[in-house]
């Protein structure tokens, strides 16, 4: 909210306080405090104006500001805001330069009433950046941060981060960032020209002493849309949101992605291509999970593709989905300072019905780990038309890995290699593939006494499966499934995989794409 509507606003309310005190001849109600209907009225209204694209430049030096200059410039941890009555949570800010050159407005709302923080200098230490005059009071933020005690109780730790076009982070106990999280996807995978609407304004209330729980508003603005959002953040060793939206279309959208996620697969052991590098895998996220609305627990392991690919998963009223980094060893990165064992997996769960559509993973080639390639959200099946108010809700949560979503067994390995008969040195058939696959945990190790109980179901969209077994693996407490795949060079196929006894499922089910190579 900016100077001039909060003052109108209040001065409003002042008015009509008085005039009905002095008909009445009674004390002026109090203020209604500030709530989510107002960022929902706030988003309304803006949706009716024309989506405004400009971004003011930025003074200098902060218009011309490279990544390690920008970096220098820290928040002062003593002028933390939110620290007022023994509160346990602080805020700090991002100062505006480098790749955030849109001004964010970042209010604190006490005792119902939301106040914008002004840009003072005195936030700042610059570092290595010099600031030769003085910088005005309304150039706003890039962002903000929120601080807890997540991992020692005397030391405050970043909890979520709000910073970049709708781009938000956060941290349970023990983790270090990897993946985001995003307000809205719009147009991503190709279908239309992508768009990144942005929070233009954030409300953060402040929480009484000793409640473990911040609430956050943002105002989100784009091109194709407007929207209010509340999160609900409740710090934990597995931290949760509830997220709460309502958006107003300016346009209609036919490719909008709901409670996306972004992530960075670079190459893991089913795709391998890190040359020389001493490091055998690099990602932050190393797999998609999907709860269908059926009950069926659906494992897509994530690959560094040569093209753009979009993998969709229909469903109706799905119960949850998530980019997974399942692989928790630190021998399978060997990195001592991404440390990408311990980034963590986001899971979103729908609140109520969210009826008929897809979840949607992108793939998109990379040839570094510095980019982010991975988006997977929901897309509802009918376009949003403009002028339709949507509204839904969702609990977001950032797992250690996972692990206990499900009680069924568990793909933990992924391999492809030509198929070729063991310990052969004849070439491969041309269109042959062998598809290795590990599963573990659940109730597996019940059947490692009479391996024979096991079968493996497997089946292909395209091509022909020609072969499969189901051999104990030792190593991992379960078993190793494998299936040779015929099928025309050029041509592609969904494999789909799943260990049962019986008539009874024992673990989820393992899908993946394949092109044979021309």
């Amino acid at each position: 909210m900016t100077d001039t509507t909060r003052r109108s606003a209040l001065a409003g309310i002042a008015t009509f306080a008085a005039t009905a005190a002095a008909a009445q001849g009674n004390a002026a109600p109090p203020l209604i405090p500030f709530r989510f209907e107002d960022v929902i009225r706030r988003a309304r209204d803006l949706a009716a104006s024309p989506w405004d694209a400009a971004v003011p430049p930025l003074p200098e030096p902060l218009n011309n500001l490279e990544y390690d200059a920008w970096r220098s410039i820290r928040f002062r941890p003593e002028r933390s805001f939110l620290a007022q009555g023994g509160g346990l949570f602080r805020l700090q800010l991002f100062h505006l330069g480098f790749l955030y050159r849109r001004p964010v407005v970042v209010n604190v709302i006490r005792d119902g009433v939301p106040t914008p923080i002004p840009y003072q200098p005195q936030l700042f230490d610059y570092g290595q950046t010099k600031i030769e005059r003085p910088l005005p009071v309304n150039l706003g933020f890039a962002g903000f941060r929120i601080h807890y005690a997540l991992n020692d109780p005397r030391v405050l730790d970043e909890l979520i981060a709000f910073l970049g076009s709708s781009y938000f982070r956060f941290l349970g106990r023990d983790q270090r960032y990897g993946l985001s999280a995003r307000g809205l996807s719009v147009g991503v995978g190709g279908k239309e020209p992508e768009e990144f609407p942005v929070f233009r304004e954030f409300w953060v209330e402040l929480p009484p002493p000793g409640v473990e729980r911040i609430t956050v508003y943002g105002l989100l603005d784009g091109a194709a849309v407007t929207g209010a959002y509340r999160f609900d953040v409740y710090p934990a060793p597995e931290t949760e949101i509830e997220v709460s939206v309502t958006l107003f279309p300016r346009r209609p959208i036919r490719s909008i992605g709901l409670a996306p996620l972004t992530s960075m697969f670079f190459t893991g052991e089913n795709d391998r291509r890190t040359g020389d590098d001493f490091r055998p895998e690099l990602h932050d996220s190393d797999g998609l999970l999907i709860h269908s609305g059926s009950g069926e627990w659906i494992w897509r392991p994530l690959r560094n593709p040569h093209n753009t690919t979009v993998s969709a998963f229909s469903d109706s009223n799905p119960r949850g989905f998530g980019l997974i980094q399942r692989d928790r060893t630190f021998d399978s990165y060997q990195d001592l300072e991404a440390f990408y064992h311990q980034r963590p997996s986001y899971w979103v769960e729908p609140t109520g019905h969210w009826g008929e559509g897809r979840v949607e993973l992108v793939e998109i080639p990379t040839n570094a780990e510095i980019h982010d390639n991975m988006v997977a959200y929901w897309t509802p099946a009918r376009p949003i038309e403009a002028g339709q108010e949507t509204s839904y809700a969702y609990r977001l949560k950032s797992l250690t890995a996972g692990g206990n979503l499900h009680p069924g067994g568990k793909v933990v390995n992924t391999f492809t290699a030509p198929a070729r008969a063991s310990g052969s040195a004849e070439p491969a058939e041309k269109g042959f593939r062998r598809f290795l696959i590990d599963f573990a945990g659940g109730n597996l190790g019940f059947y490692l006494v009479d391996p024979a109980l096991v079968q493996l179901v497997a089946n292909a969209s395209n091509g022909r499966i020609v072969a499969t077994s189901v051999i104990p693996n030792e190593h991992s407490g379960g078993f190793r499934a494998a299936l040779d795949l015929r099928i025309e060079p050029g041509q592609s196929t969904d494999l789909r995989a799943y260990l049962r006894a019986g008539e009874r499922a024992l673990t989820e089910t393992w899908t993946y794409p394949w092109t044979a190579p021309e």
